[in-house]
């Protein structure tokens, strides 16, 4: 009824899902993920206690091999199950039960494992798995997103579309580098799933992203966002000239209000990306005094 990658970035140790399916909110009952630990996706007639007790057996120390096993030997509905497994050192398991729903089956290579069931046919997963390639040395959620547009594209759910799911995790990867989940994201009801999942990574990305590079602002740039700030009652004036700590205690009200707070830069810096939006959210015409 679904189909699924689960990764693991060899460069940063982060782990992921992404999965897609006609099937109402895939995203609450398909993906786990934990980071140093492992990833797994558990659908088809899904039995949602494979995903904390597979991340539980890959903590103490299991191979996916014996997580599955594990499973088998606990699950008399085993054989309508399909599941697949990523641990934190890259080993991967895919596994699909006899009894799932054709077209059903899936591929392992070192770091990912790509399943699903009720596919248009073998050539879902075959370029989940090529997209998942082409895409090395992209972060972690753009190479899994890539993987499963790259199915959806070909077919996908032989039923059709609904939901969508990222789930991502890293070592401290979270909102303010206080824990290590990273991305999660959901499209539960929607006409094209992935597409809706990709504009919402893109939000995303923009929102909690990091800076990559700073600079300075221009004494043009300084004194448009002095006006932004007035005009936007952060500030009731703003003296002219070099960077200061009320025009720092202004600016840092603004980017928490813009929830820019993840791109953040003190001292007159700016991250690019954050000034770019700043700039489309309040027009960048005006650079003049901020004094009033």
């Amino acid at each position: 009824m679904t189909f699924s990658i689960v990764g693991r970035d060899p460069r940063t140790g982060d782990l992921g899902v992404a999965v897609a399916s006609k099937f109402l909110a895939v995203g609450a009952l398909v993906p786990f993920v934990r980071a140093g630990v492992g990833a797994v996706a558990t659908q088809s007639y899904v039995n949602p206690t494979y995903g904390p007790d597979g991340l539980r057996l890959l903590a103490a120390g299991h191979s996916p091999q014996e997580v599955a096993a594990t499973f088998g030997a606990q699950d008399p509905g085993f054989e309508q199950r399909q599941f697949g497994l990523v641990a934190a050192d890259g080993r991967a398991v895919t596994r699909t039960g006899q009894r799932c729903h054709a077209w059903a089956g899936g591929l392992t290579r070192e770091d990912v494992a790509v399943q699903g069931n009720i596919l248009t046919g073998p050539e879902v997963v075959d370029a989940m798995l090529a997209a998942w390639e082409g895409a090395q040395g992209q972060p972690l959620p753009r190479r899994l997103l890539a993987a499963l547009r790259a199915g959806d594209a070909v077919g996908g759910d032989r039923r059709g579309r609904q939901s969508a799911a990222l789930l991502c995790a890293g070592p401290g990867r979270g909102y303010g580098g206080l824990n290590d989940d990273w991305v999660n994201l959901r499209a539960d009801d929607h006409a094209d799933p992935c597409a809706e999942l990709a504009r919402l990574l893109d939000i995303h990305e923009l929102l909690f992203g990091r800076p990559q590079t700073t600079r300075p602002l221009t004494p043009g740039e300084l004194g448009w966002l002095r006006g932004v700030l007035v005009r936007g009652s952060y500030a009731d004036t703003l003296a002219d000239g070099p960077w200061n700590a009320e025009t720092e205690a202004a600016a840092w009200a603004l980017y928490g209000t813009e929830n820019l707070e993840e791109r953040w830069v003190p001292g007159g810096q700016v991250d690019p990306a954050a000034l770019a939006y700043l700039e489309r959210r309040f027009g960048k015409e005006e650079t003049g005094s901020a004094a009033g």
